[in-house]
């Protein structure tokens, strides 16, 4: 186990009808206008944001709105909110939605206190060291924004996507009743689910061998998962099962799952190799929903990298999904390994999710736009588990074009050929 430095400042106020108690605290806590940030209409058409305005109004807290975030959050409505925050005097930022709009939220509560413009914080030019509070009412389980040092932002005019961290945007009170998620379409539950998954399996590989408390924990996270999605997309009402998966999805990414597993000791554990990858792909095409995207590129990177260190997937088989090797010979780890790697993606494909790049709409043709993008966002080499050069990542997106269950095109040939 490596040193590592916990911290999760954020409370949690977790049930029915918590929503009610959004103005109260905000008053308790001294805020005297909130910058209340929201997608396209769900949460008008729920009831969800005239009931948190009440509270609002009830406790005597101001409010303006920032309005109409979409999925995969740009930077213009980062810009647009930091000018609202600034004009109007704002002291609490207030996300109610996904991992979007936190993530937009977010990036407004550090970019309001900042003299430049906010796009530096993701192009490496400033660090996040202040931000203005944040309470948030999460209506997508998926991204654990809720509790994260992580935010996400694209910026369309260079066809980027990219992500800074810092504790200073952590949101201070997360505000969490399942019940919101009754209404969520199956696709964005599964989506939801999948990245997940993902943010687990990040820190499982990250290139340090067996923690095992963390390991217990992460794996126990996922089989949680894989035993509510079905629930949720069977009977969407089933509480518990949603209240498994909304608290779960939180702790997939408020870091515990990677404690004594990074190498920096304040540092996040993992390469966020899958993560990387799959923001290209959402860049490109912002029709792509993120959880979509890893679907697919997540086995291809596992199947791609698991020679590197066989013991870390065998573990991840045996925990998981209860998979051992018959023996210690190559082939059994190897179909062991694979087993584990094709029960995951059998997993995202029952829940509807998409197992190649052609059905998230993408051509070979369109890899050179997507390498060029990734080159710039990360360099060279990037990566933990087994550091990927652009002809690493050009192979992993051609695989995933390629259905595993079938012969690729080259192996089709050769057989013919024989």
């Amino acid at each position: 186990m490596n040193n590592f430095t916990y911290y999760s400042p954020t409370e949690f106020v977790f049930g029915h009808g918590v929503e009610a108690g959004v103005g109260k605290r905000a008053a308790e806590k001294g805020f005297r206008k909130a910058l209340v940030v929201y997608g396209k209409g769900s949460v008008v058409r729920s009831g969800l944001l005239g009931r948190v305005k009440a509270s609002l109004d009830a406790a005597g807290v101001a409010h303006v709105d920032l309005a109409g975030v979409r999925p995969n959050p740009e930077v213009e409505s980062v810009r647009e909110g930091i000018r609202i925050v600034r004009e109007e005097g704002v002291d609490l930022i207030l996300p109610i939605g996904g991992g979007s709009v936190i993530d937009c939220a977010k990036a407004v509560a550090f970019g309001a206190l900042h003299d430049g413009d906010v796009w530096d914080f993701f192009c490496g030019k400033a660090q996040v060291t202040k931000a203005l509070p944040i309470f948030c009412v999460l209506t997508i389980p998926a991204a654990g924004s809720e509790a994260s040092s992580s935010c996400v932002i694209s910026n369309d005019e260079i066809h980027a996507k990219r992500g800074t961290n810092g504790d200073a945007f952590r949101p201070m009170v997360a505000f969490m009743n399942p019940e919101i998620t009754f209404s969520l379409p199956a696709y964005q539950t599964a989506a939801g689910v999948t990245d997940m998954i993902a943010h687990i399996c990040e820190r499982w590989f990250s290139g340090v061998g067996a923690v095992r408390v963390t390991d217990s924990i992460a794996a126990g996270l996922i089989r949680t998962l894989m035993a509510a999605a079905p629930c949720v997309l069977d009977n969407p009402e089933d509480y518990d099962a949603r209240a498994d998966i909304m608290w779960a999805g939180m702790l997939a990414h408020n870091d515990i799952a990677g404690c004594g597993r990074a190498l920096n000791p304040t540092g996040r554990a993992g390469g966020w190799e899958s993560h990387g990858l799959e923001h290209e792909l959402s860049a490109f095409d912002t029709s792509i929903t993120h959880g979509a995207g890893l679907a697919v590129v997540m086995p291809a990177w596992m199947r791609y990298v698991w020679r590197e260190d066989p013991s870390r997937f065998l573990q991840f088989a045996l925990d998981v999904f209860d998979i051992e090797p018959i023996d210690d010979t190559e082939e059994a780890v190897e179909d062991a390994v694979t087993a584990a790697i094709d029960e995951l993606q059998a997993f995202f494909v029952d829940m509807g999710m998409p197992k190649t790049m052609g059905e998230l709409g993408l051509r070979v043709e369109d890899l050179d736009a997507v390498i060029e993008t990734l080159h710039a966002t990360k360099g060279d080499v990037f990566g933990a588990f087994k550091p990927l050069t652009m002809e690493d990542a050009r192979a992993i997106y051609e695989s995933a074009f390629n259905d595993p269950a079938l012969p690729s095109l080259e192996e089709m040939g050769e057989e013919l050929e024989a």
